[in-house]
């Protein structure tokens, strides 16, 4: 399927770490556009938000709180099914060009970096690994592996952990058996839309403290939301434990109290560490990797102070 693209047609992108505020933006703008007789469509770009099993963990909007704004990709992978980056990247693709069609305007609502890279920028083409090269690399001692890594790839040596077995063989098996480096294959991507679309990007970067605080009173809300049933449920579906669903934060701590393996305030301060480590990360991530034109606000408001007018000014304007 061919999808058509307009460097004018608008995209709004809200993205930021869990907990700093971005649905209540998202759902301002959308009724700001509304009251300039346009329509906002909400997508969400959070990797954990795409499970159906995952409604009171993933922090979904309620009905209250999508307060009439169309949200598209919540709940909408099973968690049975390993949503990838790039399995989302193409849905997300399918809903943008949707809402272009339809005259709307897209607001892509996230915290998963990678997802957004990938509809962005693309993806690098997989090359096809000689199974003769697989067999030798895996089966050469780790820091063997590291060692000749760090000659035939220097860059990807440095970038990481001698330990990191699983990719230190990616790393060497890609090199020697397509003679060309991973590095060099990501500049080679394909399928990204960033060219193709008039971009409307807003990163959040909340003070840490304000965030960390949100994260520890949200993670205690959701127990009381139901999220202890909602792992239950999980559980009684028998799924592999390596599963994405399965690893989301909240979910391996809840699973080990109810298995007696943690008391109930273990698993909460557990919980809430799990919860400010990702949004750590996350922080680091959208400070670092996005391009330095894009707007980067610094917010500790909650949403009635939000700037939507300012934020959005070249997008509201058109």
């Amino acid at each position: 399927m061919s999808m058509h693209f307009s460097p004018s047609a608008p995209v709004a992108l809200i993205a930021g770490p869990t907990a700093s505020g971005k649905s209540a933006i998202a759902v301002a703008l959308a009724h700001r556009l509304g009251a300039a007789g346009r329509r906002g469509v909400i997508i969400n770009a959070d990797s954990a938000q795409v499970y159906a099993d995952l409604r009171v963990l993933s922090a979904r909007p309620s009905d209250k709180e999508m307060a009439g704004v169309e949200h598209r990709l919540f709940g909408a992978w099973d968690g049975s099914e390993a949503c990838s980056a790039a399995g989302w990247a193409a849905r997300a693709k399918a809903e943008i060009a949707d809402c272009h069609a339809a005259g709307a305007v897209p607001i892509l609502v996230g915290g998963t970096g990678l997802y957004l890279k990938v509809l962005l920028e693309g993806i690098a083409p997989i090359p096809q690994i000689d199974p003769a090269v697989r067999t030798l690399v895996r089966s050469l001692p780790e820091d063997a592996a590291y060692k000749l890594l760090t000659l035939e790839d220097p860059l990807r040596a440095s970038e990481l952990d001698p330990a990191d077995r699983q990719r230190i063989a990616r790393a060497l098996e890609v090199k020697r058996s397509t003679g060309v480096t991973l590095a060099e294959w990501q500049v080679a991507k394909a399928g990204g839309i960033a060219e193709e679309i008039d971009l409307h990007p807003l990163i959040l970067l909340p003070d840490r403290a304000w965030l960390y605080g949100r994260c520890d009173r949200r993670f205690e809300a959701m127990l009381q939301a139901g999220a202890i049933e909602e792992v239950k449920a999980l559980l009684a579906r028998d799924l592999d434990p390596d599963l994405p669903v399965m690893r989301a934060i909240g979910v391996p701590e809840i699973a080990a109290f109810l298995s007696g393996d943690l008391s109930r305030e273990e698993m909460i301060a557990g919980g809430q560490q799990a919860t400010r480590n990702y949004a750590k990360r996350q922080f680091t991530w959208f400070r670092r990797q996005p391009p330095e034109g894009w707007l980067r606000v610094s917010m500790t408001d909650e949403s009635e102070n939000i700037d939507i007018d300012g934020y959005f000014a070249s997008l509201l304007r058109d």
